[in-house]
């Protein structure tokens, strides 16, 4: 599993240094040792299964089932690729279920059969197994996996997937997948070939607009998901969020326009987000926290 995986390109040091250039921190230095380990792994997990299905060499379907083998084998120690076997501790813990990470197979499997979205269902149903399931194992590790909880996480992941996608727009063209849902291009009048275009027309910057704000009302979900936690969950929570909507920024500040590469969210554009989000939920949780409990 190990050789097969490295010598299409997965090598470990590669797959890892791609955290520093997600949409927001993955894993910061001042969380506690083993959370951030349990978040470095879950990272490691899913770049892996993510570039197995969109850059590996060979055979990917093929290389995705030994993968979801060897998750497999993590819980009992024998897993064999380093970044798998990372997984080991909190699988044997139980602080983390194995279901989550399946789905995440699942979603590259998909995306070798499938690369058209024809609407917003079809479009949400495919962030149940590329998205959500990474914000469920975030709860896990924070220890505050609870099912209302995770229905929050699901709205604020499946927003941070679409954001991803209109950041993607040319790079998911080069590989011959459109993610934006065919019923929103014909809405606003685009064209396929469109996608290929620079600078962007004005019907694509129009629908990514549309798509942008859709998300904004999706990540909405994020006040009550951060009040409802509390201390280094958190923190850690809203940071994500934050990134999202950083990066929603950073796309509307390029005028809807990806043809050039994908929009990047500004630093001190994250920590604005971070702060405005703070702020909100700490007052809801000053107002709710007589009645309920955080965690």
């Amino acid at each position: 599993m190990r050789a097969d995986a490295e010598s299409s390109g997965l090598a470990v040091d590669v797959l890892l240094a791609k955290a520093a250039h997600e949409n927001f921190p993955v894993a910061p230095r001042w969380l506690p040792r083993r959370l951030r380990a349990d978040l470095l792994a879950i990272y490691g997990f899913a770049r892996l299964v993510d570039d197995a299905g969109d850059e590996a060499a060979g055979d990917r379907l093929a290389l995705l089932d030994a993968i979801e083998a060897d998750l497999l084998r993590a819980p009992a120690g024998e897993a064999r690729h380093p970044l798998v076997r990372r997984l080991t501790p909190a699988l044997q813990s139980q602080r983390l279920p194995v279901a989550p990470f399946q789905r995440l197979v699942e979603a590259n499997r998909r995306d070798q059969q499938l690369v058209r979205y024809e609407t917003w269902e079809q479009l949400q149903e495919y962030c149940t197994l590329s998205a959500t399931p990474v914000g469920e194992l975030v709860l896990h590790a924070v220890g505050a996996a609870t099912p209302d909880r995770i229905a929050l996480s699901d709205a604020v992941c499946t927003a941070l997937q679409l954001v991803e996608h209109c950041q993607d727009v040319a790079e998911d063209r080069a590989r011959g997948r459109v993610y934006l849902p065919a019923e929103d291009l014909a809405r606003f009048g685009v064209d396929e070939r469109d996608l290929d275009v620079r600078p962007a027309p004005a019907a694509l910057r129009a629908a990514l607009a549309f798509e942008e704000a859709r998300a904004r009302a999706l990540f909405a979900a994020a006040e009550p998901l951060v009040a409802s936690l509390r201390g280094t969950a958190r923190l850690l929570v809203a940071g994500f969020a934050a990134g999202g909507l950083a990066a929603a920024d950073a796309l509307a500040r390029a005028g809807h326009d990806p043809s050039a590469g994908a929009p990047k969210p500004r630093r001190r554009d994250l920590v604005r987000q971070l702060g405005r989000l703070m702020a909100r939920t700490w007052r809801d949780h000053r107002v709710r926290a007589p009645h309920g409990r955080t965690a």
